[in-house]
């Protein structure tokens, strides 16, 4: 049994799950700005052969480039995108050495802000891409993104919780560390009656969200490549929580009973 802290006050303040005899590694929990350099890394490694991770970055520009500059490429995209959400959205690991991460961005934020952008470094992929993957990056991916959350959300665009990324390192697989990080949102998310949306860049991954309560609702391509490369969108409808007979609510503080969903 999983125990979801839920502040009554604040419908989407900090998200907090703790097990009781669990160690503090296997426990879920906030991601810091000071953390940011570490969270990138594990979702580094998870993402290290991803097709769309790497159509930004192998293109016909980039050729010549050796593989520790593509690497390097790599990893600073991720450490943009993580310190970004570490500053307007929500990012969580569990495991001892950061061996899963999770980048939700809550109801009501984004991104998109100057200030944003400037602080988390994203400003500088229009000078560290090559042309086509600024194409592939600006033009192409983040649009397309946009477009299709707000086609499949409709007014709830805004008011659902986004999964941006979620990556286990190879080493931590097999876990639950996945499951233990998507169902600290959802159960949130479930408490106030809101949707989660994600996009999946791996064939295998649409069966584990299903179990979790997801559902497909469209797919997508990027097609600036010789093969396009296809993404699932899904959606999560909110579920009632469970609420045994010991919840209490004391000092504004709502206190959920939840069993885990099953996942592979």
């Amino acid at each position: 049994m999983a125990t979801t802290v839920v502040s009554a006050t604040k419908p989407h303040a900090t998200i907090l799950s703790t097990s009781q005899g669990l160690p503090t590694t296997e426990q879920v929990r906030i991601v810091t700005v000071k953390e940011y350099k570490e969270a990138a890394q594990c979702l580094a490694e998870a993402f290290a052969e991803d097709d769309v991770a790497r159509y930004f970055i192998d293109t016909e520009h980039t050729e010549q480039c050796t593989p520790e500059e593509k690497w390097k490429l790599h990893v600073n995209i991720l450490e943009y995108v993580v310190y970004a959400h570490c500053l307007k959205g929500l990012v969580t690991t569990i495991g001892p050495n950061y061996d899963c991460v999770a980048l939700w961005m809550p109801p009501g934020k984004n991104i998109d802000d100057l200030l944003t952008i400037f602080r988390s470094g994203m400003w500088r992929l229009r000078y560290q891409l090559c042309s086509e993957g600024k194409k592939r990056f600006f033009d192409e991916f983040l649009p397309l993104l946009h477009d299709t959350k707000l086609e499949v959300m409709g007014d709830r665009d805004d008011d659902s919780y986004y999964l941006v990324y979620i990556g286990t390192k190879s080493t931590a697989r097999g876990k639950g560390y996945a499951r233990k990080l998507i169902d600290n949102v959802t159960k949130q998310a479930d408490a106030e009656g809101r949707a989660c949306y994600l996009e999946s860049s791996n064939a295998i991954n649409p069966a584990i969200y299903r179990k979790l309560g997801f559902e497909e609702r469209k797919k997508i391509f990027l097609s600036r490549a010789e093969a396009p490369i296809e993404m699932d969108i899904m959606v999560r409808e909110p579920m009632r929580p469970t609420i045994s007979s010991s919840s209490l609510l004391q000092g504004g503080t709502t206190i959920l009973q939840a069993t885990s969903a099953s996942a592979a």
